[in-house]
């Protein structure tokens, strides 16, 4: 039986085929109308060959009637209009390409989603082609549906799969667009997606990678600048080995040290080898300081500052040696003056002691921030000082030469003044360590100024002043630094501007030329030792460059067994210098953030000793374990 569908084609096709005839046949000869015609019923058959085979497929030949192919004459003439290239081309390819079932497929597919079935034009979302479709799930348009299935030759079936129907189930899809989804696109998508998670997850984890290795490559270069501050301090030191010293006995049997181009002289003086080094541990900011002291029992530093602008007010600002490092400024009355020397109480660490120009010494409670007392002074206070053996003494030095001791418990003035031997300013003051030479309650105070060192006694007969021998002749005094642990005391010179230099030191010069005024100058160390009451013994002395204007810093450093080092700026290299006592042996040269050095100390009791410098605005922390090897 033939197929309906084929036949409702044949018959629209037959008409098209017709009217082509006759509107030919008015224009051209007879002969080139009757090839046209041969080659556009070809054409036409070719056509219905294709749609029979895109729209039937299995569903099996549809019994032939006369209604169907008495079909539309609509549906004809909208198949004529879209000509008989184009129905031959309806899958997308040329005829030969029609014969293959792959392609065919798909553009039948294709078709499916965007035609009717039975006119081949698109359906609409309204109007008398009103998208609709039947209970077995085919889509058709709503004019097309109901013609076919009125004609009786169709029997009630489906044109695409002859499953039985009839009108009442006709259904209008009330949708502007229909979009099929591909499975496998969808399918690929959902694999594109897991895989873009996957990379997401290993760039997070390559994120945290480089994370951990610039923290390892900013490690590794701080490795490398102590490696190479290791490297300099090695080059240094094998430079002074080179141009080293070597050891001369005095008349008293004692050795001292003296630089001798020439010699060999190392580390090694008397068997001693050590193995102490200084390591830069933080740099902290600290603008407008000029001086500190530490708190070596609660891990605090109190730093005197002035504040920026012209007026600007002095400040104390304790700042904590614990990170963050936290800081707290603490103001002082208007009328301080410049503070010239900042004590903290080695006894009472909550108490602290500062002297400053405004003839006032103050004292500090770093437990309330406040000023609890001060006393009025005739002159200038240059320098300060807390009683090692009594807490509640102190002792200033002043402008005028004069020493004045202050007991806390008097808060109406000192207890005692002094005048010393000369109208100079004390510019430091040291209280020493309890001597079993002196009777009870005696105390003892070494104070330098620019004519040396003076000796000071209080509660006995002999109260001095006396100026310590064996420094006579040595030039101007610009510096003291004194270690109770172990009585040593270095005090440094730099000559009279009157007096040549030769005159004044036996030893050679280490440097042969300066850079001129304020670039340095050659001056001594002097390594002394308190023995009695008055009697200070001389243990050697060595040349160096010094300040040549102002008052340097320096302290002496006990790293533990018997190992002892003295700490100066060298002016000409702007270096920490570390030295050996007592051949003054460079170990160690530190590099300073800003010339001058403006104040320095040392503290045995935080962890693994700790040397703090103030340069410029830069405070340096260096550590060291306190160890020393013979």
């Amino acid at each position: 039986m033939a197929n309906p569908i084929l036949s409702f084609i044949d018959l629209v096709d037959g008409g098209l085929s017709e009217e082509s005839d006759e509107h030919e046949s008015e224009e051209e000869e007879d002969e080139s109308e009757e090839e046209e015609d041969e080659e556009e019923e070809g054409t036409v058959d070719a056509d219905s060959a294709v749609y029979h085979a895109d729209l039937t497929g299995a569903a099996g030949s549809a019994p032939e009637t006369a209604a169907a192919r008495n079909g539309d004459e609509e549906v004809g003439n909208k198949r004529r209009r879209r000509g008989g290239s184009e129905a031959v081309s309806v899958d997308g390819v040329g005829s030969a390409e029609c014969s293959q079932g792959s392609s065919s497929q798909w553009n039948r597919n294709e078709m499916d989603g965007l035609f009717c079935s039975i006119c081949l034009e698109p359906w609409t979302n309204d109007g008398d082609h009103h998208i609709s479709c039947l209970p077995c799930g085919h889509l058709f348009g709503m004019s097309c549906i109901k013609r076919w299935l009125q004609q009786r030759s169709n029997s009630g079936k489906c044109p695409q799969c002859n499953k039985k129907c009839a009108l009442k189930d006709i259904r209008k899809l009330f949708v502007s667009q229909i979009v099929s989804v591909d499975e496998e696109s969808q399918k690929r998508i959902r694999s594109l997606e897991a895989k873009c998670d996957s990379l997401e997850k290993k760039e997070s984890a390559w994120c945290k990678r480089e994370v951990q290795w610039r923290k390892r490559e900013l490690e590794l270069q701080d490795k490398v600048q102590h490696l190479t501050e290791r490297a300099t301090y090695l080059e240094h030191l094998l430079g002074d080995t080179q141009n080293g010293t070597s050891g001369v006995v005095n008349a008293n049997g004692v050795r001292e040290g003296r630089f001798v181009a020439g010699q060999n002289f190392g580390s090694k003086f008397c068997g001693q080898a050590y193995s102490c080094n200084f390591i830069l541990e933080k740099e902290l900011q600290v603008d407008g300081a000029r001086l500190f002291d530490v708190d070596e029992s609660n891990q605090i530093i109190l730093i005197s500052r002035r504040l920026d602008g012209i007026g600007g007010r002095h400040v104390l600002t304790k700042m904590s040696l614990i990170p963050p490092y936290d800081r707290d400024d603490i103001l002082l009355p208007r009328d301080t003056r410049a503070i010239r020397d900042l004590r903290i109480s080695s006894s009472n660490s909550d108490l602290a002691l500062f002297a400053c120009l405004g003839k006032k010494l103050s004292v500090l409670s770093m437990e309330s921030n406040n000023v609890i007392l001060t006393y009025d002074l005739p002159a200038a206070a240059w320098t300060c000082s807390w009683d090692l053996n009594n807490p509640y003494y102190a002792y200033a030095g002043l402008q005028n030469g004069s020493l004045w001791v202050f007991d806390m418990r008097r808060t109406a003035g000192p207890v005692e003044s002094r005048r010393g031997l000369s109208n100079n300013p004390i510019h430091t003051v040291h209280s020493l360590s309890h001597n079993s030479a002196l009777p009870s309650g005696a105390r003892s105070v070494l104070s330098a100024s620019s004519i040396g060192l003076c000796l000071w006694n209080f509660g006995c007969a002999e109260e001095g002043p006396t100026l310590v021998p064996q420094t006579e002749n040595q030039g101007v005094c610009i510096s003291l630094a004194y270690c109770p642990s172990n009585d040593d005391i270095v005090a440094s010179y730099r000559p009279k501007v009157e007096t040549p230099v030769e005159t004044l030191l036996s030893q050679p010069q280490l440097t042969p030329t300066r850079g001129g005024f304020g670039q340095g100058t050659v001056g001594s160390h002097v390594l002394l030792k308190r023995a009695d009451i008055n009697c200070v013994d001389r243990l050697g002395s060595a040349c160096t460059n010094v300040c040549d204007i102002g008052l340097p810093k320096s302290a002496i450093i006990n790293v533990g067994n018997h190992s002892t080092l003295f700490a100066s700026q060298d002016k000409l290299s702007s270096e920490l210098v570390l030295q050996e006592l007592p051949s003054f042996t460079t170990l160690q040269r530190l590099k300073l953030q800003k010339d001058p050095l403006r104040d320095l100390k040392y503290s045995p009791a935080i962890k693994q000793g700790l040397l703090s410098c103030l340069s410029g605005d830069k405070l340096q922390l260096f550590s060291t374990k306190l160890s020393g090897k013979r």
